[in-house]
């Protein structure tokens, strides 16, 4: 399976489908189904039975909410120049240390946006 390159939290736009070129932010992420949730995008409305809690407020009825994208149809959109890129991966080397007070190098992946180059 391919890795996801869409985090929760990510600004990213929509590029195909019904709702194309909206931008919104990622609500929560489906690793094994290859989907995410963005905000205000996909809407479905879903009805649930009507009920009430211990005030005796109702809830249920048709509630609108948001379903799942595949993540193959949404694009990264980059901070710098808000327009949508593609992710690439660069190791970068740190400086990490131990719990007794030494230090050692070490590397870390950091996503870059294809366009500009920078991290995201």
């Amino acid at each position: 399976m391919a890795a996801m390159h869409i985090r929760k939290g990510d600004t990213v736009q929509v590029i195909s489908g019904k709702d194309r070129g909206t931008t919104g932010r990622v609500i929560q992420v489906f690793p094994d189904a290859q989907r995410v949730i963005v905000e205000g995008v996909n809407q479905i409305k879903k009805h649930t039975k009507v009920g009430s809690n211990q005030r005796g407020a109702k809830t249920g009825g048709i509630v609108t909410t948001e379903a799942p994208v595949h993540v193959s149809n949404v694009m990264l959109v980059d901070p710098e120049d808000k327009r949508p890129t593609r992710v690439g991966f660069r190791r970068e080397t740190v400086t990490k240390n131990r719990p007794d007070g030494t230090s050692y190098e070490s590397t870390r992946s950091v996503r870059i946006s294809r366009r500009t180059g920078k991290e995201v």
